[in-house]
């Protein structure tokens, strides 16, 4: 039996910044993921700015450049098929750079990591899938499941790492997953070749049944995201996705203009129930990362950075762990604080982004509020990129700004539920 300081299970960015990060320490990690690297899977596939600061830390920056990722410039916003809104991310200080987001197919991103984990001299078991943990005294102390060539393999550990996603061996177990209240969404996505994409933006289109993001990814190629409420699909059971997909695409005319052209590459894929929370985790030798904490729509296209962000609390918190040899389920729990207050505004953004896109009348009247204030409308974008704190915007006064100032005569705001 194998045994290692610390095991990480997912292969996927929280994973591997996680295993980077402890291997910095000096810490002797392995890392376990089910499958064969290269693997894609649905995702906007761009990073937001704040990362770039994690990226270069961890020391693969310069690999993803050598990449040669696509450089955003910021995001344009569609509301209802309006005119787009252009709004560049914004200088975090005075006198600097305006700061890019990355756009990079998963496939590659994910795929680069890894290489980066292996030279690093991190043990990586590619095609082993975790089905579940070893205890001592009420604490992970381990792993167990099955390799590719389906015998069954355990590894001993002091504390466990699940990156797992949303399909985490955690939140299964341990019945960690709380589904959303209400309609779920689901996301469908798929590369084309030749789409016409007028400038270096995240192209956003806002409109019922839900909203696309498209953007380039470099070698002629983007990708092309739709999301829509799992409603938008009764009645459509014998809909295939595929034509599902190009009915919702077609029927916005913002976005033929841009597909028109283009072809699709590749078949569509999807994911169902994409927000959902996670219950604290109920026993000491174990953290979770990523997307196996929960995960928001993916609208603000921060997914990549939280997760990023999320292993390096993590690491801090382990790294005191070892130091005080206490893996407890109390001492560990000092991380879900610390996440709480790093992401909960972040969080709560989100839901109230989401009640606004899909409330139109308010969503044309905040796009006509940010397009006439551009200080307004890059303070938003630099939070959406994670170049500004939450708390820049998460207020009554800047809110006020973006929803009640819109307002005219005796016309009332019905607040989101989030923020009463």
């Amino acid at each position: 039996m194998n045994s290692f300081d610390i095991v990480v299970i997912g292969g996927g960015p929280a994973g591997c910044a996680m295993a980077l990060d402890l291997n910095h320490r000096g810490y002797n990690v392995a890392l376990c993921d089910q499958a064969k690297f290269p693997r894609d899977k649905v995702c906007g596939e761009f990073i937001s700015p704040g990362a770039d600061p994690i990226l270069k830390q961890l020391g693969v920056l310069n690999a993803i450049e050598a990449l040669t990722p696509k450089r955003l410039r910021g995001v344009a916003i569609s509301s209802y098929e309006s005119e787009e809104l252009r709004i560049d991310y914004p200088v975090a200080t005075g006198g600097g750079l305006r700061p890019t987001s990355l756009s990079v197919p998963r496939y590659k991103l994910d795929a680069l990591f890894l290489k980066q984990v292996q030279s690093a001299g991190v043990k990586v078991f590619e095609q082993h899938k975790v089905t579940d943990f070893i205890f001592n005294e009420g604490c992970v102390a381990g792993i167990q499941g099955w390799d590719e060539t389906k015998s069954s393999f355990s590894i001993n550990c002091k504390l466990v790492v699940d990156a797992g996603g949303r399909n985490a061996v955690s939140l299964r177990k341990l019945s960690l997953k709380r589904e959303p209240k209400g309609s779920s969404k689901i996301a469908f996505s798929a590369h084309w070749q030749g789409v016409r994409l007028p400038e270096d933006y995240c192209y956003m289109h806002v409109s019922r049944p839900g909203y696309t993001g498209i953007s380039s990814v470099g070698n002629g190629r983007a990708n092309v995201v739709l999301v829509v409420e799992g409603s938008a699909l009764t009645g459509m059971k014998k809909e295939k996705p595929e034509a599902f997909y190009h009915r919702v695409l077609m029927q916005n005319r913002r976005r033929i203009k841009m597909l028109q052209s283009g072809e699709q590459v590749e078949p569509v894929r999807s994911v169902e129930s994409l927000a959902f929370s996670v219950k604290p985790v109920p026993c000491g030798g174990l953290i979770l990362v990523g997307d196996a904490t929960g995960f928001i729509d993916p609208f603000t296209g921060e997914g990549i950075y939280l997760s990023l962000r999320s292993s390096q609390l993590a690491g801090e918190v382990i790294h005191a762990g070892f130091k005080s040899t206490d893996f407890s389920n109390n001492f560990l729990s000092v991380y879900d604080q610390k996440r709480q207050r790093e992401f909960g505004s972040k969080f709560l953004l989100s839901r109230v982004l989401q009640w606004l896109i899909y409330n139109r009348p308010f969503c044309n009247r905040v796009m006509k509020s940010l397009s006439s204030n551009r200080v307004l409308a890059e303070t938003l974008v630099g939070v959406i990129g994670d170049i500004f704190p939450a708390e820049k915007v998460v207020s009554m006064r800047f809110l006020s700004k973006l929803l009640i100032g819109t307002l005219k005569g005796n016309e009332t705001l019905d607040m989101p539920k989030v923020l009463k």
